[in-house]
């Protein structure tokens, strides 16, 4: 799906308020119990891991990432943020959650997706061989891989650590409604 590069523009613009309303949307509407999240809190953890190893080898616009898990995938923080939903949602006990965050993955972050891709293809003469190689969002083995390692710094430098302690927060409110609310 190819989407208009004034509507990704602006769903860019969009993405940091529209994660707000999805938080309030999930704290009303979640119904969580012990057993949903001893499902849906592993699914979550993955996906702050893939996250995390992602930002450990992400150097935003100074060289092109092949290392790590964009070695299999070129978007993994993306499908880094899909396993903290999925999780997520398991957690919270209402499948129209997961519709509702499926509706926000594909009109605001698969146009954000995009306008990214030409940023880094504008940026780096490589991309188009790497795009070729490797998948945007299904991962794959790789062909090869750079022989770069994790870093600490980067993951610093990238602010990954708020995905972690908005999920601890996430993760703190489910408990708390478990424990709260009556009928839980």
């Amino acid at each position: 799906m190819r989407w208009s590069k004034p509507y990704a523009d602006r769903v860019a613009k969009l993405r940091v308020p529209c994660g707000f309303v999805l938080v309030l949307t999930f704290a009303w509407l979640s119904r969580p119990t012990p057993a949903s999240l001893l499902w849906g809190v592993p699914v979550s953890i993955a996906g702050l891991a893939l996250r995390a190893w992602a930002a450990g080898h992400l150097e935003k616009n100074t060289r092109l990432t092949w290392s790590g898990p964009y070695a299999f995938v070129r978007n993994p923080l993306y499908i880094g943020t899909l396993l903290v939903a999925a999780g997520l949602v398991i957690a919270s006990r209402r499948w129209i959650l997961a519709g509702i965050f499926a509706a926000v993955f594909l009109f605001v972050y698969l146009p954000v997706i995009e306008l990214e891709e030409q940023h880094l293809r504008d940026l780096f003469p490589e991309f188009a061989t790497y795009a070729a190689r490797v998948n945007k969002l299904i991962p794959r083995w790789p062909q090869s891989s750079a022989e770069r390692r994790f870093r600490w710094s980067l993951y610093k430098r990238n602010r990954e650590y708020e995905a972690a302690l908005g999920f601890v927060a996430g993760l703190a409110f489910l408990i708390a409604k478990i424990l709260f609310t009556p009928g839980s």
